[in-house]
């Protein structure tokens, strides 16, 4: 049994999706239809950058579910694989939902540049932080986090894998967290370079705008399941998508649980499709014996 499995925000990079659109019609179209759909360069911004520009937020989210979905395309025109579960990392749960059929590429494309643009805009730069803690258990992190918010907000935002979570919130609660942390023994505990506190209440206002967006978006019951962000669960009916992708840019990503379902659901090989390899890297923790392999290029392509 196959899981098909798509990278969020961090995976990007300048020059992905290039080599397969220059290789395959079909990625090619896929850049192009994204161009048409928001009405700008997006192919250019993938295939050359410039990073600063890529990184934006309202940038990075529909370039990486466009090269996703390019890769997604040319990985079934050359393979016919099909995935029996599909499941995405935060803005990769679109790129899941694309490759389901529970949503049209070109529908994922504008909610996602609009669910980037709210993300940005929901905290003002600098009031919001993030930080990865290494080797701290989840409910030792949660209590750090009740202890150092001092009435502000920090939670577990990812939990990516055993002994790996990222945490998000106000900036000067996200540091006390840090400090807290590496005084119960951290591996690590480190900022991140990201322009916002995703996941965490602070992004309720982000949420509420998106769900105003995907009101106006129509759905179809996805043709394999989606494990979602939100619950660890595989979800089939359309008519939860809209809510569950609201919560989701509030909730914390649990990842490490929808692996852990998948597994128990009898998925033998996972494929991360898109630009890198950190969901492999993760998969790979949560589960060291499994196959995993990667399409994001000519490279990957002929391995897998």
């Amino acid at each position: 049994m196959l899981a098909f499995v798509f990278p969020g925000q961090g995976a990007q990079y300048p020059g992905m999706g290039k080599e397969l659109s220059a290789e395959f019609a079909v990625a090619r179209r896929t850049f192009e239809e994204a161009n048409d759909a928001l009405g700008e360069d997006l192919a250019t911004l993938c295939y050359e950058g410039p990073e600063d520009a890529l990184k934006l937020t309202a940038n990075t989210q529909p370039a990486i579910l466009t090269t996703s979905v390019a890769a997604l395309r040319v990985l079934q025109q050359e393979t016919g694989l099909a995935p029996a579960y599909v499941a995405g990392h935060s803005l990769g749960e679109y790129s899941a939902l694309v490759a389901s059929g529970a949503m049209t590429f070109a529908d994922a494309v504008k909610v996602v540049r609009q669910r980037g643009t709210f993300m940005q805009q929901a905290v003002p730069v600098g009031e919001g932080a993030m930080a990865a803690i290494l080797g701290v258990e989840a409910d030792v992190l949660e209590r750090l986090c009740a202890e150092a918010a001092q009435g502000q907000v920090v939670s577990p935002a990812n939990f990516n894998s055993p002994g790996q979570i990222v945490i998000a919130g106000h900036t000067q609660a996200v540091d006390r967290v840090i400090e807290l942390a590496k005084e119960k023994g951290a591996k690590r505990a480190m900022p991140l370079p990201v322009s916002a506190p995703f996941h965490c209440s602070l992004m309720v206002p982000a949420g509420e705008k998106l769900q105003q967006v995907l009101a106006g978006v129509t759905f179809s019951t996805p043709a394999a399941p989606v494990v979602t962000n939100v619950e660890a669960q595989p979800n089939s009916d359309a008519l939860r998508i809209a809510d569950l992708l609201v919560q989701q840019v509030s909730a914390a990503v649990r990842w490490d649980a929808s692996v852990q379902t998948m597994l128990n659901l009898g998925v033998e090989k996972f494929i991360e499709i898109g630009p890198g390899k950190v969901l492999s890297g993760l998969i790979r923790r949560i589960e060291r014996k499994i196959p995993i392999a990667n399409i994001e290029d000519i490279k990957s392509l002929q391995a897998l």
